[in-house]
């Protein structure tokens, strides 16, 4: 469900807590610590509301610099972090949070992510715990995790009594998550892409180029519009102001039905990043 906001071309996907999150945020995985501060200021002169971070980014001072200098509100810019896979753990959680919320400068997170599964660790669940007990405290708006398959989210479920607000994967037209999202969808966990234009491996394809010719806009532009329209949230990534802008700019168009089954068509099953099942990096004994 969707709903434009006053302010803003951006609609907002309402989360099955009741709190919203706009459709559109920009992620600054990769964005280097001393670069940080402009980027996200420049995102915000563009008309991002949506932050996305991550402890292992290693830039949340910067980023949360950004946000409290920009002037707006703190209730009108959406911020995300993530807990890190060797933070895992019920106290080791609670310590992780605090230590990033001091770096951002904040008073709550608006969203906090179990960055990865790490199921041979079997600490997710207490970390969700965790996160339940600081949502109770108001520190947190809404919980949710990134990388989590069905299995993982099913144990979530099952054992916190909590469904995830957000599962935040790789998609893109080569890895669309079919299963994945169908899962989302029946049992309302909201989608949101990371890499959403495949990290620029389907920005040279005919097809989207095909796209991109007959709706005048650019493959990026097509791309992040093919999200919206399948109602995933979407976190593209730019140190370049130009590009920063033209991603923002996928609001004044729409793709037929033939045009998104075109690009939907790319899927192949290609992952970029890790696979979910076996990632460890950062795994703490």
């Amino acid at each position: 469900m969707t709903f434009k906001s006053e302010t803003s071309a951006v609609p907002s996907i309402v989360l099955n807590d009741g709190n919203v999150i706009p459709q559109l945020g920009f992620g600054v995985f990769q964005v280097p610590a001393e670069d940080v501060f402009q980027t996200v200021t420049t995102a915000l002169e563009m008309g991002y509301r949506s932050i996305d971070t991550a402890a292992i980014y290693g830039n949340e001072e910067g980023t949360g610099r950004a946000i409290r200098e920009f002037g707006l509100p703190r209730d009108e810019i959406y911020v995300t972090t993530k807990l890190w896979n060797s933070d895992q753990g019920y106290d080791s959680t609670l310590r992780a949070f605090d230590a990033s919320l001091d770096r951002l400068g904040l008073d709550y997170l608006d969203l906090y992510l179990i960055h990865w599964p790490v199921a041979v660790a079997d600490r997710f669940v207490d970390s969700f715990r965790a996160f339940q007990v600081l949502k109770s405290q108001g520190r947190i708006k809404s919980i949710g995790v990134s990388n989590f398959t069905i299995a993982a989210l099913q144990r979530i479920i099952t054992e916190t009594g909590e469904i995830p607000a957000v599962n935040q994967i790789e998609l893109h037209p080569r890895f669309a998550q079919e299963e994945l999202r169908e899962f989302h969808a029946a049992n309302a966990i909201a989608t949101e892409a990371w890499s959403p234009l495949g990290q620029g491996t389907v920005l040279d394809d005919n097809a989207v180029a095909a796209v991109a010719a007959a709706v005048e806009r650019t493959p990026a532009q097509v791309i992040i519009r093919w999200h919206l329209q399948l109602g995933n949230i979407v976190i593209p990534k730019s140190v370049t102001a130009s590009r920063i802008a033209e991603n923002f700019d996928v609001f004044g168009f729409e793709l037929t039905p033939e045009q998104m089954a075109a690009i939907s068509a790319l899927d192949s099953g290609a992952r970029i990043g890790p696979d979910p099942a076996t990632f460890t990096a950062g795994l703490v004994n």
